[in-house]
């Protein structure tokens, strides 16, 4: 894997920065703005990062994981509260099985418990799931099972109803019918089912790496400007060490995650499967030490609904938990290892 970004990834990332900078909210009451929002939102819109993952004439990606897991890294540091993630993983999903792309914004939706992508076994089974980021998404992607392989299905997501994570949304699917999508130019196999998933954990890996990053920042230009016995906070070694802690955490985990986006296309299905899921844990529980630390950074004020600090820790604890958490991972890598895998 060649570490070094590319002039096209450079620039890439530099515009998800500079959107991040203008249109992100950059505090909890913003959060309420509806006109910087709807502009955030069309403005990722207007540049097709949720397309990154389309099909060309080839059936190959118009984008790199790479630079999808780039954009996903900015857009969550900023706490970007328009949806990315679950989009390019419907868009991913799509192009896998051949499908034409989506006509309106969709997302996918899990199972109960997050860990897994909904799979009903025929589609007269009503659907129980979440619809994961599903703001401005009226639909949510499902699988259906059959003996050869999985069908691309679709659900109706209805407006957000579960708010775990302030800056996206999960939608609860309660007895939804599915819709199977034709033409569909092949059933899904288990193999490129877990080709999806290595790429989707990468992913909530990028989102988990900026949110940390996201804390890691926001605590260190408190930790310069909160004046405590007449000096910076960020001068006493308690607050410098376990700033250091984070941010030793936060580029272990750029550095997994980013391999795991690169493993997800360049590597076999199960090595890039197991990459996925060494990248997400670590990242998901440096996300928590992380952004409890910058809670602990901000004192007293860290607890309170005005400081930014919680967005951070509730957009970690979701992306730690989707596709499998930590626990899951290990026991995953713990279970091929042991059984004769390399």
């Amino acid at each position: 894997m060649d570490v070094r970004f590319s002039a096209e990834q450079q620039a890439l990332r530099d515009s998800a920065i500079e959107l991040v900078q203008s249109l992100a909210p950059h505090s909890v009451m913003q959060l309420d703005d509806t006109e910087r929002s709807a502009k955030l939102d069309a403005a990722i819109t207007s540049v097709g990062w949720r397309e990154l993952r389309t099909a060309d004439d080839d059936g190959k990606a118009l984008a790199s994981a790479v630079d999808t897991a780039l954009i996903a890294q900015e857009l969550a540091r900023g706490l970007a509260d328009a949806s990315f993630l679950g989009p390019s993983l419907a868009a991913e999903l799509r192009r896998l099985a051949g499908v034409s792309p989506a006509v309106a914004p969709e997302t996918v939706a899990l199972a109960p418990g997050l860990a897994r992508i909904a799979i009903l076994p025929d589609e007269s089974s009503p659907c129980h799931s979440v619809a994961v980021d599903a703001k401005g998404c009226p639909s949510a992607l499902v699988l259906v099972s059959g003996q050869a392989g999985y069908q691309l299905a679709v659900v109706p997501a209805a407006d957000a109803t579960l708010q775990v994570d302030l800056t996206r949304s999960l939608s609860h699917i309660a007895g939804a019918r599915a819709v199977r999508i034709h033409p569909q130019r092949s059933l899904l196999s288990d193999d490129q089912l877990k080709r999806w998933m290595a790429f989707a954990i990468a992913m909530t890996c990028a989102d988990l790496v900026g949110t940390m990053a996201g804390a890691v920042q926001l605590a260190c230009e408190y930790a310069k400007a909160r004046q405590q016995f007449g000096m910076a906070i960020g001068a006493f070694q308690a607050v410098q060490h376990k700033l250091a802690d984070s941010f030793v955490a936060v580029e272990g985990s750029r550095s997994v995650a980013l391999h795991a986006a690169w493993a997800a296309e360049a590597l076999p299905v199960q090595e890039a499967y197991l990459a996925a899921c060494i990248a997400k844990a670590y990242c998901s529980r440096a996300a928590r030490m992380v952004c409890e630390a910058a809670i602990q950074v901000h004192g007293g004020i860290g607890n309170t609904w005005e400081c930014s600090a919680h967005l951070y820790l509730r957009r970690a604890l979701l992306s730690a938990e989707m596709l499998g958490g930590a626990d899951e991972s290990v026991q995953q890598v713990l279970s091929y290892r042991l059984s004769g895998g390399i």
